[in-house]
């Protein structure tokens, strides 16, 4: 009888919305609602394989035929052609996780997917999406309570776990290889640009790639690569004992800024104009050579390097060379803030300012060449707190893998640090709180809602369940032991490589709270707004008659 009555509501919704436009499309609640979760379901099949360090890797090919090898689900979710309405509005959720915290995605996907999923069950026997919804606003609340209960402090002084944190978000990425290594080199990145009292800045680490040998060759610079070199042939192409000078300052004639014209009546006066144009650059470098002669004397084991935001005409490149300065013109505007935090010194803005004390120090820098493009690098600096990620990879491939998972490794660590505690890993937390709500949570909530406590619940346990299937396990007995584990007072995840229960804790797998606490409370903000869709109206300006 209930099921008459919705359908005879569906025809007077439909008949209700073909009088205000008769050439729109409609789709009635049963329709609309599974037509949502079916989307879900299909975004989730897609996405669950990418889950955990033994995800499988997608191949994403473009129109004109460019491959992407990924396993990022950021990457997935922005590249990927979703035709879909729900499926995108689920993929902007995820993507908009990534922005706000730098990782969860793939698990946001799984958890809106899983939740409508487990929701499907009970809505097939008639029970309403709404006393559904009250169900998951109640465990979701308990979840974020529950989430301060296991939280572990950390120290910020203490390495090895922030390296802990930084392997866990690069495993998901990388080759256990490459991950090894890009562990310490992006822990030690974040730590070099820490300074006490002072909010992290991640644009102090320059990220820069060269596609020169292989994944393993890349390393972490203790000062600053410019993808650029000297712009004369005959300057240094190696210095040791540098005094760097970071500067703004225009070494070139300029034109004016008007449209403007000069008349002379001879030769001569032409001559002459030139001749003072001229002067007022050339004053500039005498200047800079004055200080370069003032800091280095006749010491040939001194160098004198001027890196210039602004450019640097032939002329006044002919004059720095001969007196042994080395410069570089057309720098970035944020790595002249990065050299400064590197070498030290401040940035001159005009040659007035021209002192001993705003030079920077270097122990070298020196030029690479690979084919044609020049990398200048400036290393050995004394306290630096800006460094350079140089990526290296025989292609391009390779490259876009690891600089993706670099930015997810420092933010994973800028995580911590702003939290000051993190989450055990590998499932553990998942299967803790379905736990929970099971054990206390359910008791405690009366009528039906107790239906969508027990939906999310179960929701949660996609997380350590896909981990099982991605590593080659059996789902189900994964699942038994780690609930037997938990039931006895043991807070235990899944070890991929042994197919066991393992403590978190001791193993090295965290998760940040932030990401754990954005996925609570997105995932089923998202779930909700979808069940409680009862139609589908598609009526645009395009669909109006003519």
């Amino acid at each position: 009888r209930r099921r008459e009555e919705e359908e005879e509501e569906e025809v007077k919704m439909a008949a209700a919305v073909k009088q205000v436009n008769a050439h729109a499309e409609t789709m009635g609640s049963q329709a609309a609602l599974f037509m949502n979760i079916n989307a879900a379901k299909g975004l989730h099949e897609v996405m669950k394989t990418n889950l955990g360090p033994r995800g499988t890797i997608k191949m994403l090919v473009g129109g004109a035929g460019d491959i992407k090898l990924t396993k990022d689900g950021n990457v997935l979710l922005r590249e990927m052609q979703i035709q879909n309405p729900t499926a995108v509005m689920i993929a902007r959720t995820a993507v908009a996780q990534d922005d706000i915290t730098g990782d969860g995605t793939t698990s946001t996907v799984l958890m809106i997917g899983e939740l409508l999923k487990q929701a499907e069950k009970y809505l097939n026997e008639g029970l309403h999406p709404r006393v559904m919804v009250e169900g998951f606003e109640i465990a979701k609340k308990a979840a974020l309570a529950y989430i301060d209960k296991v939280k572990k402090p950390i120290d910020a002084a203490d390495r090895e776990q922030l390296r802990c944190v930084a392997y866990t978000a690069l495993r998901t990425k990388l080759q256990e290889v490459i991950a090894n290594q890009l562990t310490d080199n992006v822990t030690d990145a974040v730590l070099t640009i820490k300074v006490p009292g002072q909010p992290l800045d991640l644009h102090m680490v320059e990220i820069m790639h060269m596609r020169h040998k292989m994944a393993t060759d890349t390393r972490l610079v203790n000062g600053l690569v410019l993808d650029h070199g000297a712009r004369h042939p005959d300057m240094k192409k190696y210095s040791e004992n540098c005094f760097i000078l970071t500067c703004n300052i225009s070494l070139e004639y300029e034109k004016s800024e008007v449209n403007s014209g000069f008349f002379y009546s001879s030769a001569d006066q032409r001559e002459k104009m030139v001749a003072a144009e001229r002067m007022y650059t050339d004053e500039r470098v005498h200047k800079i050579i004055e200080l370069k002669n003032k800091v280095c004397g006749d010491d040939p084991s001194k160098s004198f390097v001027i890196i210039n935001q602004k450019g640097i005409d032939p002329l006044s490149l002919d004059l720095l060379v001969q007196n042994g300065i080395v410069g570089l013109r057309r720098a970035k505007k944020r790595n002249m803030e990065r050299l400064i935090l590197a070498c030290g010194g401040v940035a001159v803005n005009s040659v007035e300012e021209l002192t001993p004390e705003a030079l920077g120090h270097a122990d070298k820098v020196y030029e690479h060449v690979i084919g044609e493009d020049k990398y200048t690098f400036v290393e050995g600096v004394k306290n630096p707190h800006s460094c350079t990620l140089l990526i290296k990879g025989p292609h391009d491939h390779t490259i876009a893998q690891i600089k993706e998972a670099i930015r997810d490794g420092l933010r994973a660590i800028k995580n911590t640090l702003e939290d000051g505690c993190v989450i055990p890993g590998a499932g553990a937390f998942e299967v803790g709180l379905q736990t929970h709500l099971k054990n206390e949570i359910v008791k405690t909530v009366e009528g039906r809602a107790r239906l969508g406590v027990e939906a999310f619940a179960e929701a949660l346990l996609i997380v350590p369940k896909t981990l099982a299937v991605n590593s080659g396990n059996d789902p189900q007995e994964a699942l038994i032991s780690l609930q037997n584990e938990h039931e006895k007072g043991n807070f235990v995840g899944f070890d991929v490589e042994s197919g066991e229960p393992t403590d978190p804790c001791m193993s090295g797998i965290y998760d940040n709270l932030i990401v754990k606490k954005q996925i609570l409370q997105s995932s089923p903000i998202i779930a909700s707004q979808l069940l409680l869709v009862d139609e589908v109206i598609r009526a645009g300006r395009n669909m109006r008659p003519r």
